[in-house]
């Protein structure tokens, strides 16, 4: 197992990708501790884990709240004895936030994804690094889509979150790799498994006058295996990267685009 005693925090664990991540990093032999605002959604994922011989507890833990996060990851390792692995699966809805030229949206709707995106990561990831420094040990994982490299329009203020998750990803390992901390990230393309994908292939399917499946497949076309990444595929790559066999893995992002983009 490649995470055989391993405790891993897992914030939006009711999404598709916290999911599915959970699920991998509990048959990998994690203690998984799912977290969310959807506490029926987490909880009915804890239970599934568990039917399935993991070990999973779930928690409704405001991911924007600095002081829900720390009491819960006080609680955390007061119960398992320590973090070793935290992981930032929370989105926000997009129906909203793309598909609209940045010369026509509004400010609040361009900075919404920005703020959110910067304050969830940055306040997970300083809080468990906080416990990770005292074992001198530990993992924290991001997420960025292909949109913080590659240059599509119509994605408002969600490119720029990206990227700037990208440059903390980074600048976190730069100043945790002393104190024995790896800090990475996944970047995937769009995963049509996933609701929240879904729904942001159907807003641009829209402006470009397809259905849904004709932008799948114009946005597949751009790849090398023309196809799409698919959520069990990114779990399974979620668990290596968070295991010592990825140790030399750190400050990077491991591109899961399927050639779209080169490194």
């Amino acid at each position: 197992m490649l995470l055989k005693r391993k405790n891993a925090v897992i914030y939006g664990a009711a999404g598709g990708v916290g999911a599915a991540v959970a699920k991998v990093f509990a048959r990998e032999g994690a203690g998984v501790f799912l977290t969310g605002r959807d506490m029926a959604r987490v909880e009915t994922l804890a239970q599934e884990i568990r039917a399935d011989g993991g070990q999973a507890e779930a928690a409704m833990v405001d991911a924007l709240d600095e002081t829900a996060i720390d009491r819960h990851l006080d609680a955390v390792a007061a119960k398992a004895g320590g973090i070793d692995i935290s992981f930032n699966a929370v989105g926000i809805p997009n129906t909203t936030l793309q598909g609209v030229p940045l010369t026509d949206i509004t400010v609040e709707q361009f900075t919404l994804p920005i703020a959110t995106y910067t304050r969830t990561n940055f306040l997970t990831a300083r809080l468990a690094a906080r416990r990770m420094v005292q074992n001198k040990s530990g993992v924290i994982l991001t997420i960025t889509p292909i949109v913080s490299r590659a240059s599509i329009p119509l994605l408002g203020g969600f490119a720029l979150a990206m990227g700037a998750i990208d440059v903390l990803t980074r600048n976190l390992s730069a100043e945790l790799a002393s104190h024995g901390i790896r800090v990475a990230g996944l970047r995937p393309d769009g995963m049509p498994d996933s609701a929240t994908i879904r729904e942001v292939f159907g807003i641009h399917a829209k402006v470009y006058g397809m259905n849904w499946e004709q932008f799948h497949d114009f946005v597949a076309d751009k790849n090398h295996p023309k196809r799409l990444l698919h959520l069990p595929e990114l779990a399974e790559a979620a668990a290596f990267l968070a295991s010592d066999r990825a140790s030399g893995l750190t400050g990077t992002m491991l591109n899961l685009s399927l050639g779209m983009l080169d490194d």
